[in-house]
């Protein structure tokens, strides 16, 4: 298969026992061509930068993510520009968004993806966008700053999903749509285009059935392509493919190396 990993987190401290084994074998051991490990704050996006460093096959995104806003400073955006200019391999702004499911303050998150937004604007770079529970404002955000970017693990609705495809947007799936008590995520699918579909792990999250409940890692996306791939009618490996593609597409990699 061709697997592209559209976002990851590699450097979650459940990697650390045995990350470098991991990121050293998956390429050959399980058909892994890609990866994007996104950064939560500016520790996060330095860590991942590293690794992209290090990995061919492994790129980065630099942000600040909505759970850590409230202790960010407005000059960690200072610090987030800087990563990504240094470094070839940063290929978008993120993770950035909303998250209405904690109590975090909801205008410091705002102010937080509004000016990530104009950040990616000014760089020329793809967003990535977490989105929990707060459908609406984010639609609004998008709208008024008009980014190109991916809705990662996406958990909204299918028309929801048809309006964001429609603003240029692609959509990412999660191990998270193998779950037997997730209804709506064959119907999300089906409204998708095939060219507008990223594959991610959320690693070391959404882990896909049957391994629910364990560390995730890239080699699981596989069973989330099958689920996928019936759906849309082709095989998995064709999936693979696609996916892979729009992959590159988005974060304009246009050749990778092992």
């Amino acid at each position: 298969m061709e697997i592209f990993d559209t976002h990851a987190h590699y450097d979650d401290s459940a990697f650390d026992s045995d990350r470098d084994e991991l990121l050293s074998t998956m390429l050959p051991n399980a058909g892994v061509c890609g990866i994007v490990t996104a950064g939560t704050n500016t520790n996060s996006s330095k860590q991942n930068a590293a690794l992209a460093a290090k990995y061919g096959y492994v790129y980065f995104a630099a942000g600040i993510h909505p759970e850590d806003v409230e202790s960010a400073k407005d000059g960690d955006l200072s610090i987030i520009s800087d990563i990504i200019k240094n470094n070839k391999k940063a290929v978008a702004v993120g993770e950035i968004g909303l998250d209405y499911h904690y109590d975090i303050d909801k205008e410091t998150q705002k102010r937080f993806f509004e000016k990530q937004l104009s950040l990616a604007r000014a760089l020329d770079l793809p967003v990535i966008i977490h989105d929990r529970d707060a459908h609406a404002d984010t639609l609004e955000i998008i709208k008024k700053y008009k980014p190109r970017g991916t809705l990662h693990c996406f958990s909204g609705s299918a028309e929801s999903a048809k309006e964001l495809v429609s603003l240029g947007f692609y959509i990412g799936f999660t191990g998270s749509v193998t779950f037997k008590n997730n209804k709506k995520a064959a119907k999300v699918i089906e409204a998708v285009p095939p060219e507008r579909i990223l594959v991610e792990t959320d690693c070391p999250y959404m882990a896909p059935e049957p391994f629910r409940g364990r560390r995730s890692d890239s080699s699981m996306i596989e069973r989330t392509l099958t689920f996928i791939a019936q759906i849309k009618g082709v095989s998995p490996d064709e999936m693979s493919h696609i996916t892979a593609q729009n992959a590159r597409r988005l974060f304009n990699i246009k050749e990778w190396t092992a």
